[in-house]
């Protein structure tokens, strides 16, 4: 059986081993509670403040700004709730595109009656009606906008600067779930006009269950989770201190090797496209993904043409040892399909599957990947 192939990094990627390293003192020697005042919880509470320094550092913010949470759902639910129950946003904009831990959020929280939620409009490909945002925004004041900077299904790409902007000059609101580009893209966070971006470390080699949630100065906002005064009052619960360094160590080689890895995995990217392309007639792209260089480099989701086998596609490719995804790793086990794919109105006599690549990602399992496909569709075609 040929080694397997892992085609999921969208969903989650594996621990970089020098991460591992990095947090591994703190299961075994370094155990202190970084609230207890005593020698052992003040060597893990300025191990904490280290990690806190490092992410601030390179998000270009203060570490004041910087909470750790348990995810980016978290953060999401965080920024989200307390726009609303602190910053007294009475609507909020957003997309039919966006990640279930907005989605969903804003959903109940309009269920409660306690905004009004306005969608954009978005094209086949996933381009969100921008310019709408203005004449939105001009009657509506306390508002919300969330909206992802990278789709974690296909690929489209925000631009932040020009919604941050928007936002500014009608003083919304405006949170980003940047989950997907966190360790991808370089954020200045003294240039971007953003009142809240999130992070989940699992998404850039880290551990799971750990993120941040950065939440701009002037947007003073109250706790999620009560309990105790850690993360500066602002979350309860004794801190993931594992996770918490394991991040700080992922995010930074992930910025370090930045270039490097963009390079890498946009090569595989366009090999795995041009081979898609050459090998099986009626391939097409969902949303900007098959756009190499405007589109979240990561991933590329793929419509396949109607084929009798469409509906074990995944299963036939799990089989062969192959792991990738059918949209949203959310999703993943319901028949309800990619709220995302259904917004577009994408064919459902098509089948669809996101590749998404890491740095670990390799030229072999990318031919592997495409001939084992190739196969599929030649038979019974």
């Amino acid at each position: 059986m040929p080694k397997k192939i892992f085609l999921d990094n969208a969903a989650t990627t594996p621990l970089d081993p020098d991460v591992f390293e990095t947090m591994l003192p703190f299961f075994k020697e370094h155990f202190g509670n970084p609230s207890s005042i005593h020698s052992h919880g003040r060597k893990v509470k300025s191990a904490l403040e280290t990690a806190r320094k490092s992410v601030a550092g390179i998000l270009n913010t203060s570490p004041g700004e910087i909470f750790f949470t348990s995810g980016g759902t978290e953060a999401d639910n965080t920024a989200i709730i307390q726009s609303i129950e602190t910053l007294g946003a009475k609507h909020a904009i957003t997309s039919h595109l966006e990640h279930h831990a907005v989605l969903h959020t804003l959903e109940n929280l309009e269920k409660q009656g306690k905004i009004e939620l306005t969608f954009l409009e978005n094209d086949a490909n996933g381009n969100l009606d921008l310019d709408s945002l203005p004449k939105i925004l001009e009657n509506k004041p306390k508002t919300l906008i969330s909206l992802m900077h990278g789709n974690n299904e296909i690929g489209n790409l925000l631009n932040i600067k020009k919604v941050g902007g928007i936002a500014r000059e009608y003083k919304a609101i405006f949170h980003s779930d940047t989950v997907q580009t966190m360790g991808h893209y370089a954020f200045d966070l003294q240039e971007l006009p953003v009142d809240f971006i999130v992070a989940g470390a699992h998404k850039f080699h880290g551990p799971k269950g750990v993120g941040f949630l950065y939440i701009n100065a002037n947007a003073k906002i109250n706790p999620l989770i009560h309990g105790g005064a850690q993360e500066r009052n602002m979350r309860g619960g004794t801190e993931n201190i594992y996770g918490i360094i394991g991040l700080a160590k992922a995010l930074e080689i992930a910025v370090n090797d930045m270039e490097a890895h963009q390079n890498h995995i946009k090569g595989l990217k366009s090999r795995m496209k041009a081979s898609l392309q050459e090998k099986i007639s009626g391939i097409t792209f969902n949303g900007a993904s098959g756009d190499v260089n405007n589109s979240l480099y990561t991933v590329l989701n793929v419509s396949f043409p109607p084929h009798p086998d469409n509906e074990m596609l995944l299963f036939n490719l799990d089989i062969e040892g192959i792991s990738c995804s059918g949209g949203s790793a959310c999703s993943s086990g319901t028949n309800l399909g990619s709220h995302v794919l259904n917004a577009l109105k994408s064919d459902p006599n098509r089948a669809n599957v996101r590749f998404s690549f890491s740095k670990y990602s390799t030229v072999e399992e990318v031919d592997r990947t495409v001939s084992v496909l190739e196969g599929l569709f030649a038979e019974k075609s």
